[in-house]
């Protein structure tokens, strides 16, 4: 290879899930798009996430978080159908709606009084989410544990495989002519005339327009073009089920049945750096807790658990931006790669080939912490 490539209209900096789904969807516009990425030695949140393409709860003190997290909601079925003509390969999208457990009278008013302050968020849409109680919920989920009192149904909510979705993404966006480097890490990343130059151990890459999509690497890449990305590691747990009958109509915050019939549980939410360790007490937790909600959980063996650190902001919504010193540069922060990839694929995309976020996305800049007065909103 040349010491320098100088084929690209756009670099993508970072190729897992948000990188993956901002590079397909800039790909299927005919931008030429070259992903540098450092390969599966990274942090790699994509190979951590649960799942979830999940509404509720999202937005709850940004309202234009959660009108963005449904519209990338709506547009999941045409982005899934049209990822896998793609490619060739399904994400294994299913939207049957999303239950969110609650185990006491607390939890209860507490999510009601949530529903009672988003009810509004999406105009004319509404929220969409409804309290269900207990004999509701038997009618859905037979064999519920006695400690299940209520629970909160939103019709938006569903879920995929993050790891199809991710080798789809890839798929696609090699069938569309786009270039992926693996084992690239980004060493500097720079203004180069009139666009931008990657450095790596692999050469380095020059393109019109730059996304720093690399998750945690972008903190310190950022800076370099102008942007901070001020970033927050969080660690979060899953256990991982042998096969077993069919028990989950239905995603929930904390358990997914896959479509092989494993059953997924997490998750936890843990201040430990940027440990990736699996701990007992946490998963013990966690196991003890899916037993509570379904207690024909006891008898299920475990076969896989992980640890993997979340990519989050402050106040837990995204970071998009472009630098105001470096036109073209732009940055993509989020923890919900599965749940954003449709609004990233078929709305930010477009934004970022025409060279400039749409206004409605400057509340998701990082000036919004500039005052260092920060709302933590539910992410």
């Amino acid at each position: 290879m040349s010491d320098t490539d100088d084929g690209a209209d756009t670099l993508v900096v970072g190729g897992g899930l948000v990188g993956a789904a901002l590079a397909w969807g800039l790909a299927r516009l005919g931008e030429r798009v070259t992903v540098i990425d450092e390969g599966d030695v990274a942090l790699r949140a994509s190979r951590g996430n649960f799942g979830l393409v999940w509404v509720q709860s999202k937005g709850d003190g940004m309202s234009e978080y959660a009108r963005w997290t449904r519209q990338s909601a709506d547009l999941w079925t045409d982005f899934a159908d049209e990822l896998e003509a793609a490619s060739g390969v399904s994400p294994e999208y299913q939207k049957p709606g999303g239950l969110h457990f609650l185990l006491s009278e607390a939890a209860l008013e507490a999510k009601r009084a949530q529903i009672n302050r988003m009810h509004n968020v999406n105009g004319a849409l509404g929220y969409g989410v409804e309290l269900l109680d207990r004999k509701a919920l038997d009618g859905i989920f037979p064999g519920l544990g006695p400690d299940v009192i209520a629970g909160s149904y939103s019709p938006h909510d569903g879920h995929a495989s993050p790891l199809k979705l991710l080798r789809a993404l890839h798929a696609g966006l090699a069938a569309r002519g786009g270039r992926y480097v693996s084992d690239a890490k980004a060493q500097a990343v720079e203004r180069d005339g009139s666009g931008f130059v990657v450095r790596t151990a692999k050469g380095s890459f020059r393109g019109g327009k730059v996304v720093l999509a690399a998750g945690h690497g972008n903190k310190w890449l950022g800076p370099s073009l102008g942007l901070n990305v001020p970033l927050i590691p969080e660690k979060g747990q899953i256990l991982v089920t042998e096969r077993i009958r069919p028990l989950l109509p239905m995603p929930t915050h904390v358990l997914r049945q896959t479509t092989e019939g494993t059953v997924m549980i997490g998750d936890s939410h843990e201040d430990t750096g940027y440990s990736t360790d699996s701990e007992t007490p946490v998963l013990t937790r966690i196991a003890r807790d899916a037993v509570r909600s379904f207690p024909a959980l006891a008898g299920a063996r475990i076969v896989r658990s992980w640890g993997a650190v979340r990519i989050l902001s402050p106040d837990g919504c995204p970071i998009y931006q472009e630098s105001e010193s470096h036109p073209g540069a732009f940055s993509v922060n989020c923890h919900s790669g599965v749940t954003l990839a449709g609004a990233h694929a078929l709305s930010l995309a477009p934004m970022l080939a025409r060279g400039k976020l749409d206004s409605e996305l400057d509340v998701f800049s990082s000036r919004r912490f500039a005052d260092g007065s920060v709302t933590r909103a539910a992410h």
